[in-house]
């Protein structure tokens, strides 16, 4: 007996799914798309067995129907599909950062035999569409599920054990405790970086040396504020209440440095990071997240022409695939430091072999 799967949101995450699931024995994916030429992309891809521009036939049958569109879509689909003679015993989940009013929405419609379980993959990349679809993108990852108080523990274990092709780990959480734990580590930090840029870029408007001195490091801790503004538009007024009561929280740790460096405290200073590293220090390094890491290696290299294309070649000659390359200093006087930035923390291991193998002096 073949188990369907519908995915509304053949994206980086719906097409990432597809993958996970397409292929393995008594499973098929069909694909929703809302233009033709998505459709066909998705076929040409391989990312699923078949695609259709309807949402009926999507959902025809289906055993799960997975909705990996955008936040500020999601009730609109699930509404959408709360009219469909859905076959009983469907399990409907969805991809969303936000879970409680999903959930919420779910509570209001005529959903008979049908079980509406939120789903939140804690993974993600910093390219989107479904060309950086990959099956390896939930691996080790936290996968978070939010059924309601009345789901059959059965319906649950049934979409638990189908995520089990993702190599995620599941945990099962309260909407509205998802919410406030997404909020603070992920939805935040994405306020602040694009607070700060905004207020460099208002400095910078006067003096065009602040851009100039921002290269390097300013850039990297801020690199979440180029996450799409739809999307995060969507997030943020759907988490909107969480976030009023995180950024008042935040606003008094803002209060208390402000407080410390008027008193001139520098004991004060001292502790708040000291307490900083020691809570940052717990937290796991090579474990997937929503806020997308990069694995960089740093080595020493002479400034010699061509070095860079050299070091580039070498490693795509082993099928190393390298994200990004900075070169952090580099004078006469002083040997050059190249950033070399990986996606996958397997490339970076192997390029670290590599290197130290070359005889360059390898830095993690």
């Amino acid at each position: 007996m073949t188990t369907k799967i519908a995915i509304f949101g053949v994206g980086l995450i719906g097409g990432s799914l597809a993958l996970c699931f397409k292929g393995k024995e008594g499973l098929t994916v069909v694909g929703h798309a809302h233009r033709p030429e998505l459709a066909q992309k998705y076929i040409s891809r391989g990312v699923v067995d078949s695609a259709t521009l309807s949402v009926e036939e999507a959902a025809l049958d289906a055993d799960f129907i997975f909705l990996c569109v955008p936040v500020g879509l999601l009730e609109e689909y699930l509404i959408q599909l709360s009219k469909l003679p859905l076959k009983p015993g469907c399990i409907i989940t969805d991809v969303g950062s936000t879970k409680a009013s999903i959930a919420a929405c779910a509570l209001t419609l005529d959903l008979p035999d049908v079980h509406f379980i939120g789903g939140h993959p804690m993974a993600g990349s910093e390219r989107s569409g479904v060309e950086a679809a990959s099956s390896l993108l939930f691996e080790n990852a936290y996968y978070v599920l939010t059924p309601p108080p009345d789901v059959p523990e059965e319906a649950y274990r049934s979409l638990s054990s189908l995520l089990l092709h993702t190599k995620a780990q599941i945990v099962r959480l309260d909407p509205e405790h998802h919410d406030e734990i997404v909020g603070a580590i992920s939805h935040l930090p994405h306020i602040i970086a694009v607070a700060l840029v905004n207020q460099i870029h208002a400095y910078d408007n006067k003096d065009s040396l602040y851009s100039t001195l921002a290269a390097g490091g300013f850039r990297d801790i801020t690199r979440i504020a180029s996450s799409d503004p739809v999307i995060w538009r969507d997030i943020l007024l759907n988490n909107r209440s969480v976030m009023l009561r995180l950024l008042k929280d935040w606003n008094q740790e803002v209060d208390a440095f402000i407080g410390l460096l008027e008193a001139g405290d520098g004991t004060g200073i001292e502790q708040a990071f000291h307490e900083a590293n020691s809570f940052r220090s717990q937290l796991p390094e090579r474990r997937k997240g929503i806020i997308t890491p990069l694995f960089d290696l740093h080595i020493d290299v002479p400034d010699h022409p061509g070095i860079i294309g050299r070091i580039a070649t070498e490693l795509g000659d082993q099928g190393i695939n390298l994200s990004n390359v900075q070169i952090i200093e580099s004078r006469e006087d002083v040997p050059g430091i190249m950033r070399l930035s990986f996606r996958q923390e397997t490339d970076m291991e192997r390029a670290k072999i590599l290197l130290q193998q070359r005889d360059y002096t390898v830095y993690v």
